[in-house]
């Protein structure tokens, strides 16, 4: 009997307690990183890119050799995925190949479609809609660091891209207050009641207990005006409206003294590298989720 993969795409496709119980096993994969248990021997991911990239990568590539398995990585260009080879024939072929896909690409409709012929897990490494390993591993970070994530208020601040997408997302599913401030003509329009909008920064950061952001220019929009959104740089008086304990975060990579000045990342606030450790982590509980019929034993619910 054939089995459905589980696809790893938006995080408003699972149930809260899926996603709860994931992110349990990260942090149990994080205190056994020195010596990972080898739950995925001999398996295989294919990791396909249409751009560059430095955590998503090494994070991947890393977690499925920690926990025992390999990787073949594909530059879209590469292979026929952008070549005259429909979609269906490059995933029924790629479905025989390895036991899962990662894929980072812009097109969140494409990667969609690409995973609907795939015989195997699909994994949403990042496109131009959603960034859903990096909210599974800032979830986790917050957690560490303030103890859980029910209950806190999250302010967003600078440019509405695919990560403040996915905040939106997270929030209903994990019960935390999203606040986001953003030059107004690009204001969200605003899909649940765990989201707010405020245009200025500092009512948005007011007691806040983690204050974000994102470079303000992404790949492929260089040349972008970043002007007007230079009064939502975090500084240190913008961080000094949130809460005492407060944390700020930042997915990387970072534009200094655009959409956060230097001393911000100096101080004891800045967790950014436990944050981009976090994806390694979360990402090894993605895959042991995705991969655990794959003729492995997972280990205990």
């Amino acid at each position: 009997m054939s089995i459905e993969p589980r696809h790893f795409m938006d995080l408003e496709d699972f149930e809260p307690e899926v996603l709860k119980k994931i992110l349990a096993h990260a942090h149990e994969l994080k205190a056994q990183k020195f010596n990972p248990p080898q739950i995925l021997e001999g398996l295989s991911l294919a990791m396909m890119f249409d751009k560059r990239s430095t955590r998503t990568r090494i994070s991947f590539e890393v977690g499925m050799k920690q926990l025992g398995g390999h990787t073949v990585i594909l530059n879209v260009g590469d292979i026929q995925l952008s070549g005259a080879e429909s979609l269906e024939d490059t995933a029924n072929v790629l479905s025989r190949y390895v036991d899962a896909i990662m894929i980072r690409m812009s097109d969140h409709e494409r990667l969609e479609e690409f995973a609907s012929y795939c015989k195997v897990p699909v994994i949403n490494g990042m496109t131009d809609k959603s960034h859903p390993c990096q909210i599974m591993a800032d979830m986790m970070t917050i957690e560490e660091k303030l103890g859980g994530v029910q209950g806190k208020k999250i302010t967003w601040l600078g440019d509405y891209n695919n990560v403040t997408k996915t905040f939106e997302q997270a929030a209903p599913i994990f019960d935390f207050e999203l606040v986001i401030s953003t030059p107004e003509d690009i204001a969200p329009d605003i899909a649940n009641d765990h989201v707010s909008y405020r245009e200025s920064p500092n009512d948005a950061v007011w007691n806040a207990d983690v204050v974000v952001t994102d470079t303000w220019v992404s790949m492929g929009q260089e040349g972008k005006s970043i002007e007007k959104f230079m009064p939502y740089q975090v500084t240190p008086e913008l961080m000094s409206e949130a809460a005492d304990s407060a944390i700020f975060m930042h997915c990387m990579p970072i534009h200094e003294n655009e959409e956060v000045s230097p001393a911000v990342l100096k101080t004891p606030a800045c967790v950014i590298y436990d944050e981009a450790e976090n994806r390694l982590h979360a990402q090894k509980a993605i895959l042991a989720w995705c991969m655990k019929h794959a003729g492995v034993t997972i280990g205990a619910e």
